[in-house]
């Protein structure tokens, strides 16, 4: 449970520094880190990923709030200490935060393909996505010894 804690925590600190200096620095322009591929803007997003149930602020909150209590009462039941399910929290409690204080999700990651715009998203994204495949891909296994 002290790994779990520990990871889920680090990804918050760094997601909320961040997105701090996001709001501090950056403007909606683009700054290119690899030119015509990746770049760093500021959105406000008040959706959740790819912009779906924009608007819907207090429904995202309660199904993040939600999320979080299940996957900590989960591995807590199972004696889990999985780094997935650890990244998955981290991001999920980095993307709570902005909603009930801002109202919008702070987003500054873009990528371009060609012709095609990749949705803005944040390090919390990043977690929740990383975290989530490899729950899916069996890294769920009882990682209690670690």
């Amino acid at each position: 449970m002290k790994k779990f804690l520990s990871v889920s925590f680090i990804i918050v600190i760094i997601d909320r520094i961040v997105k701090i200096l996001v709001q501090s620095f950056l403007t909606t322009k683009k700054i290119y880190l690899i030119k015509k591929f990746l770049y760093l803007t500021y959105v406000q997003n008040i959706g959740a990923a790819f912009s779906i149930m924009e608007g819907m602020q207090f429904l995202l909150i309660i199904i993040g709030v939600l999320a979080v209590v299940f996957i900590y009462y989960y591995i807590k039941k199972h004696n889990y200490n999985n780094i997935g399910y650890s990244m998955l929290c981290g991001g999920i409690i980095g993307n709570l935060i902005d909603r009930i204080i801002f109202r919008y999700v702070i987003d500054y990651v873009g990528l371009e393909f060609g012709s095609y715009n990749f949705p803005i998203f944040n390090l919390a994204d990043v977690a929740i996505v990383i975290g989530a495949a490899l729950v899916v891909l069996g890294s769920d296994k009882n990682e209690s010894n670690c």
